[in-house]
């Protein structure tokens, strides 16, 4: 008998389904209701509601809610400082089944190799792990990437099945002027999926961009913003990751009306924060908690997410739809206390059937070693350019300050709380290392380094003592990679990050935990922000506005040009 032959036959009554879920109610995300109802599932898929079931397998869910399985429609697993594996393993229980992820990060420091081994661990992970190809390798022409992935390289990968198109394009000058590096890569997806990438992009500019079929934008940070892309037919992917938090300041486009037009996505969240906040169901809890209704943001995490990214399959509790659920103890906790991936119950014994897939880019940290005095600024003339970091955004101000000077140098001012910031390239290829500063980390003394550095991942460090820069810098060689805090030459915290210098080989939970020690050696620093480390991780991001550094300079972001 055939599958399509069981489903029908388990729908209809003919046969006891494999699974049935009683006793409980399904969030119908048609209608709105909360419909008491068994949920009869047949291998992956649902065959079964608004009707009584007899199973091979039956569970009582009294009491408990039903909802589809959340979908995060943008992120970098590399960001969550762990493997797919053991993303797989962390994120799943809270209920996220489907992730469709931008192997950016790995492919800007490993190229083909990076996303072949995101493929490969997609294929054997229970959560549905789906891929973008990575658009912009290397991001922009200002900073030195370890790899160069022009469209002749991702072809290969287009027909993949856990391949739905092309990844953020972030380099929108690139689309609106017509460069030919970019308009080859969008020729050959004009039938597919492209995501977008182009934040504070509005008017005929933004019409531009729209018109090379880009569908999906992360990088909104006001409700005015996302309405006129709304309006020009865009799907806006509601972002609250561990450092760009736009999920408040959107909350006012979170409607039943638009949320079709809405998802839900991280980009970037470390095993911490999920430990202590959650994941997406972090997201729905607080966007309830402040008068979102329920309709709008279960939508948005799940049926409207599916719609926006071609997946035809999933997003309903609903027969014939993918049976991903996720059993929650109420609309307003959304607390996962059941989770099914494609008709599968998630617990560790499911976790142990997956096939392990060797890491790579064990050695991809070739920095040279540097001295305290490489950090050195000379003394020049007028204001000097200074990165403002705003907490919760990687958006960054370009201020401008007559920084003291001591001899010909110019030094950091704590009583202003400008310090320095380095970038040094990690590839092996030219040995580029530019210096400037930045403003609002609250660092009093030590260092602060890291080879998670978007996007071309070479090591960024923030400090206010010199040597304890060229310490940590030199730290993380020694690591090959990760995050590294210095204090009066002493390393107070480390996590090595081997796998392309951005992911661990330890359990989440082991990162989790490091990560404790990692934020109280910060604090200990007198850092002020909530997340400094993906802060730190963002300032070398040179499409994103508006001063920025790479290891070629300081980076101003407007004009798209390097200062000086």
């Amino acid at each position: 008998m055939t599958d399509l032959e069981r489903r029908i036959d388990q729908g209809t009554g003919r046969e006891p389904a494999d699974i049935v879920l009683k006793g409980g109610r399904f969030f119908d995300l048609v209608t709105g209701e909360l419909v008491a109802s068994d949920i009869a599932i047949c291998g992956e898929t649902i065959i079964g509601t608004v009707e009584n079931y007899e199973g091979r397998e039956v569970i009582d869910i009294t009491g408990k809610i039903v909802v589809p399985g959340f979908i995060d429609t943008h992120l970098h697993i590399e960001s969550s400082l762990v493997t797919p594996h053991e993303f797989d393993r962390c994120v799943l229980p809270y209920g996220v089944t489907t992730v469709i992820c931008d192997p950016h990060e790995i492919a800007n420091v490993l190229g083909t190799e990076g996303i072949q081994f995101f493929l490969d661990s997609a294929e054997e992970t229970i959560m549905d792990i789906r891929v973008q190809l990575s658009s912009c390798v290397p991001a922009t022409h200002l900073e030195t990437s370890g790899a160069d992935l022009p469209i002749e390289r991702l072809l290969p990968f287009r027909n993949h099945p856990k391949v739905i198109g092309l990844a953020e394009f972030m380099n929108f000058p690139g689309v609106i002027y017509k460069d030919p590096i970019c308009m080859a890569k969008l020729e050959a997806f004009q039938d597919g999926h492209i995501d977008g990438h182009s934040p504070l992009l509005s008017g005929r500019d933004l019409n531009g961009y729209l018109s090379a079929r880009i569908r999906t934008e992360h990088e909104c940070t006001t409700a005015a913003e996302a309405m006129e892309k709304i309006r020009k037919g865009m799907h806006i992917l509601v972002r609250e990751g561990s450092v760009s938090k736009d999920l408040h300041a959107l909350m006012p486009i979170l409607t039943e009306r638009l949320s079709p037009f809405l998802a839900l996505c991280t980009d970037d969240r470390n095993p911490l924060d999920i430990a202590e906040q959650g994941h997406l169901d972090y997201l729905i809890r607080e966007a309830i908690r402040n008068g979102v209704e329920p309709l709008a943001v279960y939508r948005a995490a799940s049926i409207s997410a599916a719609r926006a990214f071609g997946l035809r399959d999933r997003g309903l509790v609903a027969p014939g739809w993918r049976a991903d659920l996720v059993v929650i103890d109420s609309l307003e906790n959304c607390k996962a206390e059941m989770v099914f991936s494609a008709g599968r119950r998630v617990t560790d014994a499911l976790f142990a059937t997956r096939k392990p897939i060797a890491p790579v880019g064990l050695d991809s940290v070739k920095a040279r070693i540097v001295k305290a005095a490489d950090f050195g600024v000379p003394v020049a003339e007028g204001e000097t350019p200074v990165i403002g970091v705003m907490p919760g955004k990687i958006i960054t101000e370009h201020r401008r300050y007559r920084l003291p000077t001591s001899g010909n140098q110019t030094s950091v001012d704590l009583a202003n709380d400008v310090i320095k910031v380095a970038v040094i390239e990690r590839h092996g290829k030219n040995g580029n290392h530019a210096n400037g500063f930045v403003q609002g980390f609250g660092l009093k003394k030590g260092a602060i380094a890291s080879t998670v550095g978007h996007d071309s991942h070479n090591i960024c460090v923030v400090g206010v003592s010199e040597e304890d820069m060229a310490l940590a810098a030199n730290r993380l060689g020694e690591i090959k990679g990760g995050f590294v805090v210095v204090e009066d030459g002493k390393v107070t915290g480390e996590i090595p990050l081997p796998v392309a210098g951005l992911m661990s080989l330890e359990p989440y939970e082991s990162v989790r935990d490091t990560l404790h020690h990692l934020r109280k050696a910060a604090y200990a620093l007198g850092t002020t922000l909530e997340e400094p480390f993906l802060q730190v991780a963002f300032l070398p991001l040179p499409v994103i506005p508006h001063l920025k550094i790479s290891d070629k300079g300081m980076v101003d972001v407007d004009k798209f040009c390097l200062i000086g």
